[in-house]
């Protein structure tokens, strides 16, 4: 690890409640005061707000649950899966588009003491095979059949500790690893994301879930949230940007997460100007790289709300650090401080650049991979998740994501860190996407090529991008071949950009310099 580098920064700049954290004799800090598992979570909502909407489905005239009908409508799912053969620990896959069925299902096997398997509604079905063969879930719920439905059974007894459920990560080679994701590591997530956008002191809290529940953002950092804080989940079965702007409106909308793209999309539509945002308290992005432009239009056109930029993994539950809205513009490339529970540090940083394998501890970081002890093994050493990002440390204690390990660029021994570039790209006018590889080259080993989607309507060329480049980055940094795309960046079904198929589809021509 490193030695310059406080694992726990206590610089005068850290912004976030640190009450009630403690270390255990795990030697990791965890919050104290937590429920006990996430069935008591949701019944201390029921108990605090019976009446209150928990759940909106949008465009369902009858899609509205209030708590104390999530709360028997949950048990009866969990009896119908006890009747049908689930047991305490079974796992049951959820291939459930958004909705309140999703909810149900998610919360009716928790009741029923089983562990929730999220499928990706866009895997083909040789890779949902794969997923239901290796969690060994002895039931999957679908579309296509009523969800079961029995006498109320409600498991309550679970330990913080104990597995609740599996979420499969969404890496761009192999297959896919599944993060066992305890009780705790749900729970202090849930903590976190309401210490870091500081809620739970507005009445009627309520989120518009327009991104996948399969995956840990729409469910571990909207959806388990808001029921944390007995809050209302606004959940679109499919994203539509004037549905999402009139749901901002209709639904009184005051907790907004989403990537950056949809914010750059829902602000170029018409009706914006005519959209009510002043509902709006929390806004929050992350995913991919925002330029400062970007951020500085957000904080102008929700100017109610207080924005930043969260960043975490599968394997930390979601949310691992977090840039708050003071911030948010002057640092628009950092992903911010770690939360309150988390520890970062980097494995072996480069001692000219300071760039590490960033190294992230907490009750937040799962259990390991599901019947993978050797992945597990490697991923996680000594209590610490090597998290794979390769990134910087400021003397604030704010985190910078400069690359992800394996998609470093060695361009005749200088390290060319991918996501740094794409961040610089990402601010030009006129850049809708952006994706940076390395492309072999006789000499040097790799060069630096860059493919460019403009937005609708946008003309650029390879030489614009050059020379914007040049007046953001050192020389080896600038890219050496430039590809304009036509068509959205290729992306594998979690959503991350595939570069291997990237690099086989791209002809780069010539180099610029």
């Amino acid at each position: 690890m490193s030695t310059n580098t406080s694992a726990y920064p206590n610089t005068s700049a850290y912004p976030y409640d640190r009450s009630g954290v403690e270390r255990g004799p795990d030697g990791v800090l965890h919050y104290t005061g937590l429920p006990a598992n996430l069935v008591a979570m949701l019944r201390r909502a029921v108990d605090t707000a019976p009446d209150a909407e928990a759940l909106v489905e949008y465009g369902d005239p009858d899609g509205r649950l209030t708590y104390t009908e999530l709360w028997d409508r949950a048990g009866r799912v969990a009896g119908g899966l006890r009747a049908a053969g689930v047991n305490r620990g079974d796992r049951v896959a959820l291939r459930l588009p958004n909705g309140n069925d999703w909810v149900l299902a998610f919360f009716g096997t928790l009741l029923a003491g089983g562990v929730v398997v999220p499928v990706n509604t866009r895997l083909a079905e040789p890779e949902v095979a794969y997923v239901l063969e290796d969690s060994g879930a002895v039931l999957a719920l679908t579309p296509d059949t009523p969800l079961p439905d029995g006498d109320p059974v409600v498991v309550d007894d679970q330990a913080p500790d104990e597995l609740a459920g599996i979420f499969y990560t969404s890496g761009t080679t192999g297959f896919p690893k599944g993060a066992m994701t305890t009780h705790e590591n749900f729970l202090s997530n849930v903590e976190t994301c309401i210490r870091c956008l500081g809620l739970g002191h507005e009445p009627e809290l309520r989120t518009l879930i327009s991104v996948p529940l399969f995956h840990v953002t729409g469910c571990n950092s909207q959806l388990l949230v808001l029921m944390g804080l007995a809050g209302c989940s606004v959940i679109m079965p499919a994203f539509e940007v004037k549905a999402f702007l009139h749901a901002i409106e209709q639904e009184r909308i005051t907790v907004l997460t989403t990537v950056p793209a949809i914010y750059w999309l829902a602000m170029q539509q018409s009706e914006f100007a005519q959209t009510d945002t002043s509902g709006v308290k929390a806004l929050s992005y992350g995913g991919a790289p925002i330029a400062p432009a970007l951020v500085a239009e957000i904080k102008q056109k929700f100017p109610t709300a207080r924005v930043g930029n969260g960043f975490g993994l599968t394997e930390t539950s979601s949310v691992a650090t977090y840039l708050p809205d003071e911030y948010a513009t002057e640092h628009a490339d950092s992903v911010g401080f770690p939360a309150p529970v988390c520890e970062v540090d980097l494995y072996e940083p480069d001692a000219e650049t300071g760039v590490g394998e960033l190294l992230i501890r907490g009750p937040n970081v799962v259990a390991g991979y599901w019947q993978k002890p050797e992945q597990t093994a490697e991923t996680f050493v000594d209590g610490w998740l090597h998290s794979g990002d390769l990134a910087r440390i400021d003397s604030l204690g704010l985190v910078s994501i400069v690359d992800r390990k394996k998609d470093m660029i060695n361009r005749g021994g200088e390290n060319v860190y991918c996501v740094e570039v794409e961040n610089a790209l990402a601010r030009l006018q006129g850049v809708g996407e952006v994706s940076v590889v390395g492309v072999p080259d006789s000499m040097m080993g790799e060069k630096v090529g860059a493919v460019v989607v403009p937005l609708p309507g946008a003309t650029l060329t390879g030489a614009d991008v050059v020379a914007f480049a040049r007046e953001q980055l050192a020389d080896f940094k600038v890219p050496q071949y430039v590809a304009l795309r036509g068509e959205p960046l290729p992306r594998n079904p979690g959503g991350k950009v595939l570069k291997p198929v990237l690099r086989e589809q791209t002809d780069w021509g010539q180099p610029l310099r």
